[in-house]
């Protein structure tokens, strides 16, 4: 196994006993994928769990009011178009919904588990884990009432796991609670969720948007996606929504009645989308038209220049979890079976050839793109989860190498015809490449394009509008999920602190189809044996340090597969005006998770 347990276990206690950095471990271990759960378990080997703290505890500003700041002005470039995360795939919409909802509990950029909609977060010493990993008990913030007057109970809490678990929903979040037997009731206060086996997620569901009960009982299961309340969600957030055109702009208000004193500052909310990432940067560090602009993805010479020329704002880098990576289609984007493209019933005609995956790696120059476009956003890898020397895998690794393409690729039988175009059986080797719509991802295309012709491979260049590419709409052919190409890229939708549910995606029963509603996260149709065993096996060993093996397992079974091809490990980058304050950006939780505690400095 690439990270030995050994060589973990020893480095847990050097950074317990003080002989180790604790902020170089959390970086280690979030470039392992690790979660925030999983590195608090691991340090909790040895000491106990990290303290509780609260959000914007280390700025100095303490307000004496709620509102008074005017309107937050923000650009989301990829526009949401859906505001209930439970239906959401793209998180310009959870982001988006974050706003009204929230989660029991979020994550600080320290992974560490910040009360949201409970009063204390369940430890063994409050007596809200039990020892065993069998149950636990959240104990529910008092006085909450959702926007709309109505009190915030343990009901709505049990209405939300039995609403994103009803089969006929087809909840993106429904592996969030796959692990969970029941929840009892306790009082209107207090739950206990009941696991079917002992696991170490005992925080299983917590960091999901609740849901209120008395808006959502109509809308269930089949009828989950006819409710209005998708686009006019009621909350028990910061703000309200008083207006939303899907893919256009969300307008919120101060909620008068929130449940933390004197927040939140600012008394309104402008959410704009649409543009390119490039236009939304420049609108807040140049001409300060927006506060704040989610996912600047642009290309390293732009970002430079920009902030050389802005005078209103400036980006900001953050350790991010983010992976920019190729998947590889393996079924056939062009054949229809019963209604649909890239059928589990037909395999793709040369991607099933494990020789011409392992070509199509060689072709991706990682160190050009990441020199040419990310510069410090970004850093070449081999790995699905990551980490540096010498905790990543021995049997991963990246090159680029057409000589060795070229090999394989006449080994599998693909021969150069008469215009260099490779060919098999009479079929000529051509490929569809899609990706949505950004500037640093069509120069990422056109790399990799150049590279795949000197190969003899004939490539389509394909851009999506964002909007449309992450759209969660069924019947929208164009989205990722339906995968009606041989070759896509994007960063996968980051579950925060479920490393579980993040490496759901290539599980066998995740599969993308019609029969889903391709909700199914398994986008490139694989099954692997070997990978359900494991990915069930870490579902509920207790041991951090055995846990932590087997994902990087799981990552090998992927790479050594080329099931994926992992090109860049992003960072975080967001376009912030010079005066807002009081955000704590970070891996685990969405960008917005502490928006009550921003704040404007005059």
């Amino acid at each position: 196994m690439g990270l030995e347990e050994q060589e973990l276990r020893e480095w847990v206690r050097r950074v317990v006993n003080g002989e180790a950095s604790r902020r170089h471990f959390l970086r280690t271990m979030l470039g392992l994928g690790l979660s925030g759960p999983l590195i608090a378990d691991l340090l909790a080997t040895a000491v106990p769990a990290v303290a509780q703290s609260t959000p914007g505890a280390p700025h100095a500003f303490i307000p004496t009011r709620r509102g008074g700041g005017g309107k937050l002005r923000l650009l989301f470039w990829q526009a949401p178009t859906i505001l209930n995360a439970h239906l959401a795939t793209g998180t310009k919409d959870r982001e988006a919904s974050r706003v009204v909802y929230e989660p029991l509990f979020s994550v600080n950029p320290e992974a560490e588990f910040i009360p949201t909609l409970v009063a204390e977060i369940p430890s063994l010493e409050n007596g809200g884990r039990a020892p065993d990993g069998t149950w636990t008990i959240w104990r529910l913030k008092q006085g909450v009432v959702w926007h709309d007057g109505m009190p915030f109970t343990a009901d709505d809490v049990l209405f939300t796991w039995e609403y994103a678990t009803d089969p006929a929903t087809a909840a993106v979040t429904r592996g969030l609670y796959e692990n969970i037997l029941r929840i009892d009731k306790l009082n209107d206060h207090a739950i206990r969720v009941v696991f079917k086996a002992p696991t170490p997620m005992w925080y299983a569901g917590g960091n999901a948007h609740i849901l209120p009960k008395h808006r959502f009982a109509e809308y269930t299961g089949l009828n989950a996606r006819n409710a209005p309340y998708n686009l006019t969600p009621v909350g028990t957030g910061p703000y309200k929504i008083i207006d939303f055109k899907p893919g256009d702009v969300a307008l919120y208000e101060v909620n008068p009645h929130y449940h933390v004193p004197n927040r939140p500052f600012f008394d309104s909310i402008e959410l704009k989308g649409g543009g390119d990432a490039t236009s939304a940067a420049r609108s807040v560090i140049q001409t300060g038209e927006f506060d704040f602009a989610l996912n600047t993805q642009v290309d390293k010479d732009v970002r430079e220049r920009m902030e050389q020329q802005g005078r209103k704002g400036r980006f900001h880098i953050a350790p991010g979890s983010q992976l920019e990576h190729i998947q590889l289609n393996r079924t056939d984007p062009g054949t229809e079976v019963e209604g649909e493209r890239s059928s589990v019933k037909v395999p793709h005609p040369f991607f099933t050839d494990l020789q011409v995956r392992q070509a199509f790696a060689l072709a991706v120059d990682r160190r050009t793109i990441v020199e040419q476009l990310y510069g410090a956003a970004g850093q070449p890898t081999s790995n699905f989860l990551n980490g540096p020397t010498p905790f990543q895998s021995p049997n991963t690794r990246w090159e680029f190498n057409l000589d060795k393409a070229g090999q394989l690729l006449d080994q599998a039988g693909w021969k150069r015809g008469s215009d260099g175009i490779r060919v098999k059986d009479g079929r000529r080797m051509q490929v569809v490449y899609q990706t949505s719509a950004n500037l640093v991802r069509q120069k990422t295309q056109a790399i990799v394009k150049q590279a795949l012709e000197r190969l003899g491979i004939e490539v389509e260049l394909k851009a999506i509008n964002a909007s449309v590419f992450f759209s969660n709409d069924p019947a929208n052919p164009d989205t990722y999920s339906h995968f009606y190409a041989d070759m896509q890229m994007f960063s996968p939708l980051s579950t925060g602190i479920d490393l579980q549910g993040y490496m759901r995606q290539f599980a066998s029963w995740e599969i993308a189809q019609k029969a889903n509603n391709w909700t199914g996260q398994n986008i490139v149709r694989w099954s692997n044996a070997e990978y359900d065993r494991l990915w069930q096996q870490a579902k509920t060993e207790l041991d951090a340090v055995k846990r932590a093996t087997l994902f990087i397992r799981m990552n090998d079974l992927v790479i050594e597969d080329v099931v994926v091809i992992p090109t860049v490990l992003r960072h975080t980058v967001v376009a912030v005006s010079h005066s807002l304050r009081g955000l704590e950006l970070g891996p685990w939780d969405l960008n917005l998770w502490n928006l009550a505690y921003w704040y404007r400095e005059t």
